[in-house]
C-alpha cells in the first residue's frame, strides 16, 4: 500500500482531511513553543525545573495535555466540516487516533526546537509564525511522488490518514514498514527536539538550568541551623 498524494491535493475529502491534520498540528506546535517562551518571559520557567516530579515529567503532562486539546479541536472542526459540506469520511477512532497521536509528536519536537531557539535568540516570533506555513508543506507533501519525503515530520502520519479516512484502510491493514516509520518519526522527532530544547536552556543567557544549577549550589553552601563555622559561636 503506497501512500497517496499529499492530504491537500487531490479530491475535496482530502482537502478535508488535510485541514483536519493541520489544525491540530498548529495547537500543537503553537501551544508549545508560545507557552514555554511566554513561561521564560514571564520568569515562571524556572520553577518547572525545580518541581519535584522533575522537568522531563512536567513537559511530558503538558505534552499529553496538548496532544489532547489538538483533538479536541481538530475533531471540533471535522464535525463542522462534515456538516457543513455534506461529505462522508471513515473515522475509525482506532486507527485515526494512534495516526493522529504520532503524527502529531513530531510537531511536538519541533515546537521544542522553536522553544529553545526563542530561549538562546528572544525574539523570533516572526519565524515562529512562519511555521504554519511549513506545516502546510509539510502536510501536502507529495509521498506518492517523492517517497523519501515520508521520513520528514508529520509527512507519513499525513499520508496514513488520508488512506485511513479516505479509504477506510485500518491500522493493521497498513504494512509494517509503514507503521514503523510512522512511530519512528513521532517518537524520534519528539526525542530529539527536547534533546535540543535542554541543550538550549543551558546555554541561554540566564537559561533556567543555569539559574536553576546555581539556586542548588547556593543552598548547599548556606550553612544549616545549628551547624558551626568558624570563627563564630552559635548559641541555641
Amino acid at each position: 500500500m503506497g501512500g497517496g498524494a499529499g492530504a491537500l491535493g487531490g479530491t475535496f475529502d482530502a482537502l478535508v482531511v488535510g485541514w483536519f491534520l493541520w489544525t491540530m498540528s498548529t495547537v500543537a506546535y503553537f501551544g508549545l513553543a508560545q507557552g514555554i517562551t511566554q513561561e521564560s518571559q514571564w520568569g515562571t520557567l524556572e520553577q518547572l525545573y525545580m518541581s519535584p516530579y522533575g522537568f522531563g515529567a512536567v513537559m511530558g503532562a503538558r505534552v499529553v495535555a496538548l496532544l489532547g486539546e489538538s483533538l479536541l479541536w481538530g475533531g471540533s472542526v471535522l464535525v463542522l466540516m462534515l456538516v457543513t459540506t455534506d461529505r462522508a469520511l471513515s473515522v475509525d477512532v482506532l486507527t485515526v487516533v494512534p495516526v493522529v497521536v504520532l503524527a502529531l509528536l513530531s510537531v511536538v519536537g519541533i515546537g521544542f526546537v522553536f522553544a529553545g531557539a526563542a530561549l538562546v535568540y528572544k525574539r523570533i516570533e516572526n519565524v515562529t509564525q512562519l511555521m504554519q506555513f511549513v506545516i502546510i508543506g509539510l502536510v501536502a507533501a507529495p509521498v506518492a511522488d517523492l517517497p523519501a519525503l515520508r521520513y520528514l515530520p508529520l509527512v507519513q502520519g499525513s499520508s496514513m490518514l488520508q488512506q485511513a479516512m479516505g479509504e477506510g484502510t485500518r491500522l493493521w491493514q497498513f504494512p509494517a514498514a509503514e507503521v514503523a516509520v510512522l512511530v519512528a518519526a513521532g517518537v524520534g522527532y519528539c526525542l530529539a527536539g527536547y534533546a535540543v530544547f535542554r541543550v538550549a536552556a543551558r546555554r541561554a543567557p540566564g537559561g533556567a538550568d543555569g539559574a536553576v544549577l546555581s539556586a542548588d549550589s547556593s543552598l548547599s553552601q548556606r550553612p544549616s541551623r545549628g551547624c558551626r563555622r568558624p570563627g563564630i559561636r552559635w548559641h541555641p
